[in-house]
């Protein structure tokens, strides 16, 4: 599975990478997430249950993050284990470019599914990891909005 976009936040792009780096703000706006930790230099453990058609899931994962050029850009790379239902793993280029009026995410990720998950087709695989990056940079914006508030 292959995603990009973009999406422009209301924040230096110095703010937005402080927040990208914040586990707090990661686990409020990963949906379904309930635990990121900081488990050394750039390496996170994460939870979190996902719903894709009829397969629901609890996933055990890590995060690492390569390529890091604060607060320009960095590579996620993730892999996660839902039991039975299967896994995810792959990677995501992130990007953030200064503006007059703050600054663009860009994110380009290339994913692998399997198990059970894999099985419910590409079609609701893609249109379920869409919605959950839309949910996450819905999220994002807003918890954002709130830390420079505040």
């Amino acid at each position: 599975m292959d995603m990009q976009g973009s999406r422009h936040l209301a924040a230096t792009r110095q703010q937005a990478w402080d927040a990208l780096n914040d586990p707090d703000i990661l686990k409020a706006c990963i949906p379904g997430c309930d635990r990121v930790e900081a488990t050394g230099p750039g390496e996170y453990a994460m939870g979190m249950a996902l719903k894709i058609g009829p397969v629901s899931a609890r996933f055990a994962g890590r995060i690492t993050l390569t390529d890091v050029a604060p607060p320009e850009r960095y590579t996620l790379n993730f892999e996660g284990q839902g039991g039975v239902a299967g896994f995810g793993k792959g990677s995501a280029q992130v990007s953030l470019t200064p503006e007059d009026e703050g600054c663009t995410l860009a994110y380009v990720v290339n994913a692998q599914v399997g198990g059970k998950v894999a099985q419910l087709g590409q079609r609701l695989v893609d249109g379920a990891s869409r919605s959950l990056a839309e949910k996450f940079f819905e999220r994002f914006d807003t918890a954002l909005q709130e830390r420079l508030q505040a």
